[in-house]
């Protein structure tokens, strides 16, 4: 959450930041922030001074019995049990203050960087790279508009799928529901090929594997920001209150809620490969079939926790890092900058990577990469201690997908289809042990 600190000194460019995010009534909210903070710091300034006093007159009391003035003493003592009772109103408002604050700062979202742009949906979005030809022309804000040059007549790859029982969408849906694949044969070593060679990438990158528990509590949705923004598109195990992750980003950045790091350990670099599960309410249509948007499905995050002056270095790291596996996969994609309208309730600046599916002629998101600047972290209290001068100071904390493996392999079963099957990229055959997706699935 944005810390009160930043709100009270820079309180237009925050407001300014949430308008360019599209947060409404965000100068009310700010105000409202403002005032509750007012109403705490009051009732602490009084509860100090009530304390003062009373030490004082507790000193008094003393005295005064010493002198045999008893009448005088015993009005000094119902001077102080009068602020005694005043100061546990005074506490309990300052109570309740502080909890109402912390539920307003939950519900305001981060504030955008400047380098991020105006807009207000993903139509507005500027792409800033790609390895496809590009149009001359560009829309209002200078989007470059993508044309690759692409053959007729290409399969979707959940016919693909279907054609190479590779994937199958209608037995997930007998054991669970839609949403929930079941990969088969040459479609599942490829998928456990895509893991361990993302894996592999990550760790010639100098991540550390972790593997976390992909059920979390409260506390760690909230430290990240998924709670309360998107309680609803969490799955919810009711009875012991613990939520089904969305994302590795939950429990690995949760590893340093509350914990005061050491300038030298930093930049924090952790992998982990989990499944992940969104709930996805209301998604129909053409656009979510077969393998485009899933209820669980398998992902490769990259979280970092850095120093505030080192972290946009470790951004553009992590951005090079995710383009480095596109282009090993052969894959045309392209980079976008996110404008604030699109941007996620806790990111300060977001890229995302999307591939180009042949067959549906769209593209498709596959990796998000974020720098959430110190949101996260002021409310994880993820710290780091300077090696000079001692002083305690918020992280930076970043994430990023690295990447998610649905719309991957969408990607490569309708890129790399031929007459004799579906060609796998040549980085992949080390891992799954064939070149060519045929007839014989099970080969």
């Amino acid at each position: 959450m944005l810390t009160l600190k930043l709100i009270s000194e820079e309180t237009e460019r925050v407001i300014k930041g949430l308008e360019k995010k599209h947060f409404k009534g965000a100068r009310e909210a700010i105000e409202q922030v403002l005032a509750v903070d007012k109403r705490r710091r009051e009732s602490q300034l009084t509860l100090d001074h009530n304390l003062s006093e009373a030490k004082k007159l507790a000193a008094q009391i003393g005295q005064l019995m010493k002198q045999g003035q008893k009448d005088e003493a015993e009005k000094v003592k119902a001077e102080v049990a009068s602020m005694k009772e005043a100061n546990k109103q005074l506490e309990a408002d300052k109570a309740n203050a502080e909890v109402e604050l912390t539920n307003l700062l939950c519900q305001i979202p981060n504030i955008p960087y400047d380098e991020v742009p105006e807009g207000s949906t993903a139509a507005d979005n500027r792409v800033v790279s790609s390895n496809l030809k590009v149009c001359e022309a560009t829309d209002t804000v200078g989007n470059w508009t993508a044309n690759p040059v692409v053959e007729t007549a290409k399969l979707p790859h959940w016919e693909l799928a279907k054609k190479y029982n590779l994937i199958d969408f209608d037995l997930g849906v007998k054991i669970t529901g839609a949403g929930f694949p079941v990969y088969v044969g040459k479609g599942a070593r490829l998928q456990r090929a895509l893991i361990n060679f993302f894996l592999d990438e990550a760790r010639k990158s100098g991540y550390t594997e972790i593997m976390p528990p992909t059920v979390v509590n409260a506390a760690s949705g909230y430290g990240t920001g998924q709670l309360p923004d998107k309680e609803g598109q969490m799955y919810h195990c009711e009875v012991d209150d613990f939520y089904l992750i969305p994302t590795a980003e939950v429990p690995v950045t949760n590893i340093y809620r509350d914990v005061i790091l050491d300038e030298q350990d930093l930049p924090i670099k952790n992998c982990a490969y989990t499944e992940c599960f969104r709930r996805e309410a209301g998604s129909y249509g053409k656009d979510v079939r077969g393998l485009n948007r899933l209820h669980e499905f398998s992902k490769i995050e990259i979280v970092r926790i850095d120093k505030p002056e080192h972290s946009k270095e470790s951004h553009k790291e992590m951005l090079e890092h995710v383009e480095g596996l596109l282009k090993k996969l052969e894959l045309p994609y392209r980079i976008l900058l996110l404008c604030g309208g699109d941007q996620s309730f806790t990111s300060a600046i977001c890229y995302d990577f999307e591939v180009y599916s042949e067959a549906q002629k769209r593209w498709l998101e596959v990796s998000s990469v974020s720098n959430f600047d110190t949101y996260q972290a002021n409310r994880l209290k993820c710290r780091y201690r300077h090696a000079a001068d001692k002083k305690i100071e918020l992280c930076h904390t970043l994430n990023g997908s690295a990447l998610a493996l649905p719309r991957i392999v969408a990607a490569i079963l309708e890129n790399n289809q031929t007459p004799e099957g579906i060609r796998v990229p040549k980085v992949l055959v080390p891992y799954c042990g064939f070149e060519m997706i045929d007839g014989n699935n099970f080969a």
